[in-house]
């Protein structure tokens, strides 16, 4: 751009052609004369900048996610991502240091409800009292059931949290927590012994082994309490949970193949429910239960009687036709 201002300014002081003066301050007429393009992105840059203002710790990734599922735009990631480094948008992360070493081997996770992880979380309020915060999540369906905010939270109010989750979807099968006093007081324990509710604790010193309320806690801090100023205990409750609706809604999940939680959660319950109303095609092995119980012979006779196995009767007339037919003799 300062080339061809210079080019102006020899042009209109010293009266010099425009091929002269090209010529004199090395500069091509082809960058002189070039007339830059009209931006066909304008409509969707504002709309990402609106997206990406509103999702501040969104990556260009999930904002691409939001921009073709929510608001209807048919554009490739590739474009997303050029806009995004344009308009210096990407989200700086921190590098950890990781060491290795082998990972715990965890349950193969198959259904909801199978495993609910806990957690706390600290924060303080604008008056510096702190923030006790307990989280919770489906292993499985990565939901946020609830948070329970307070200044304090004892194992009482753990098992209360718990009630009020298990009223709406049910008993999980177990839980995995570390070993902190709210999990391991004797009433904590003797609720889930009462309930049949198995208790999976992590090793001490290894929060990986929670790893999915790990993560989602590193997502709840850097979304809502690293950008949240909470006035009161009213309020860092009202802005937590408006934040939890949004995490389970609206906020889509690169491990769920970017839908929501809730979005997988239906997925699942209608493939369930599917499941169970379609009937199995292979014909029960009981055979006939009446001869069963009547004592005409053994449950293997009774279903051979009823279903003949066809791949016995073709194996006995193979051997039947071999021997006839001069085969291996018999031993002696």
């Amino acid at each position: 751009m300062s080339a061809r201002r210079d080019v102006t300014l020899v042009m209109t002081e010293h009266r010099l052609s425009e091929r002269r003066t090209c010529r004199l301050l090395e500069v091509d007429r082809s960058t002189y004369r070039y007339e830059p393009r009209p931006d066909r992105n304008a409509e969707l840059r504002a709309a990402l900048l609106q997206v990406a203002h509103q999702n501040r710790r969104f990556g260009y990734r999930r904002l691409w996610v939001v921009l073709t599922k929510r608001h209807g735009w048919k554009i490739g990631i590739g474009r997303v991502h050029r806009l995004c480094q344009q308009e210096r948008l990407a989200v700086p992360r921190l590098k950890r240091k990781r060491l290795k070493g082998l990972a715990p081997i965890n349950p193969l996770l198959i259904r909801p409800n199978q495993e609910w992880s806990l957690d706390f979380v600290s924060d303080a309020l604008a008056s510096g009292r702190v923030l006790r915060v307990l989280t919770m999540v489906d292993s499985y369906t990565r939901e946020c059931p609830v948070i329970e905010v307070n200044t304090g939270i004892s194992g009482h109010q753990v098992t209360r949290a718990l009630d009020k989750v298990i009223e709406q979807r049910g008993l999980p099968a177990a839980l995995r927590c570390d070993n902190g006093p709210e999990f391991t007081s004797r009433h904590f324990i003797g609720w889930c012994e009462e309930r049949k509710i198995e208790r999976i604790y992590i090793q001490p010193g290894k929060p990986m082994q929670n790893g999915y309320v790990e993560s989602f806690n590193g997502r709840f801090r850097d979304e809502c309490l690293n950008a949240s100023w909470f006035l009161n205990l009213a309020d860092a409750r009202q802005k937590i949970e408006t934040w939890r609706r949004s995490y389970n809604a609206e906020r889509p999940h690169s491990s769920l193949d970017y839908r929501t939680p809730e979005e997988f959660a239906e997925v699942c319950s209608g493939l369930t429910s599917r499941m169970a109303a379609t009937p199995p095609d292979r014909p029960s092995a009981v055979g006939d239960p009446t001869a069963v119980l009547a004592g005409k012979g053994s449950l293997d006779a009774a279903s051979s009687r009823t279903r003949p196995c066809p791949l016995r009767a073709a194996v006995q007339q193979n051997i039947s036709a071999t021997d006839g037919s001069g085969g291996m003799a018999k031993r002696q």
